[in-house]
């Protein structure tokens, strides 16, 4: 880790008399340095004993706004060692086309996916509701780990109905993609129906395939995509890193 510049910083007089408390205005002030560039992802910022000469508080104080910092998401406090400038989150936004691909194309990240599982299976009562079809009707499932920039950030299942879609695992296997493979079998594009958003802890299999601890809750989402038809093609259970993603619902 590296340390950033500001513990060189000149010292900061903040507005005793604007009503706005001490830590809020030290918080504003080290997210627009982070916002900026001036401290870069990854840099350890400066010590709470420096930080509270730069700007003339106490030590509580600048923790108070190092712990709002880090309930943004712009800093991780590692005990014993330092606060940290994490990497930007990924917003990830859920509109009429959702595609994991492109949203991450548009942050400039790589994406990427790893198929853990692939077969038939009888549908269970929420996908089989999502798909219109009876509960034990067959439908294939697809069972991804999703990448961004090789960190992992999210885990999905995703049913498509039989026997409309046999053989689309072995499409997706050679093209690596959900949408190139759906093209395949006629679906030249797709729209998102629903979405439903929820959070819970994730299972311990689930942690250790995210890499994140078993007590940081993951969001799931629940979706339906439909062709341009109406008809639906898959019912999609992701559960997504809420250390590395937010979610951005397009109206």
């Amino acid at each position: 880790m590296v340390e950033n510049e500001s513990a060189l910083r000149l010292p900061v007089e903040l507005d005793r008399r604007s009503g706005v408390a001490l830590w809020r205005q030290i918080e504003q002030i080290l997210a627009g340095e982070i916002a900026e560039g001036g401290m870069a992802p990854g840099g350890r910022l400066a010590t709470e004993q420096v930080l509270a000469r730069r700007f003339g508080v106490n030590r509580h104080t600048v923790r108070q706004a190092i712990a709002s910092l880090e309930q943004r998401g712009l800093v991780q406090v590692e005990r014993g060692s330092g606060t940290y400038v994490r990497e930007p989150l990924i917003d990830y936004t859920i509109g009429r086309r959702t595609r994991f691909s492109e949203v991450l194309a548009r942050q400039s990240r790589i994406a990427g996916s790893t198929l853990l599982a692939a077969g038939a299976a009888p549908a269970e009562a929420t996908a089989a509701r999502a798909l219109r079809l009876e509960v034990g009707e067959p439908v294939l499932v697809l069972k991804l780990l999703r990448r961004a920039d090789d960190r992992p950030v999210g885990l999905g299942a995703h049913h498509f109905p039989l026997p409309r879609f046999s053989g689309l695992d072995r499409v997706y296997r050679a093209t690596d993609s959900i949408t190139a493979a759906l093209s395949r079998f006629g679906v030249l594009d797709y729209l998102r129906a629903s979405t439903r958003v929820s959070a819970c802890l994730p299972t311990p299999e689930d942690a250790a395939l995210l890499e994140q601890p078993a007590n940081c809750p993951v969001l799931v989402t629940e979706s339906v995509n439909i062709d341009r038809d109406g008809r639906p093609i898959e019912y999609g259970l992701s559960r997504l890193a809420s250390e590395w993603v937010h979610l951005v619902i397009e109206s």
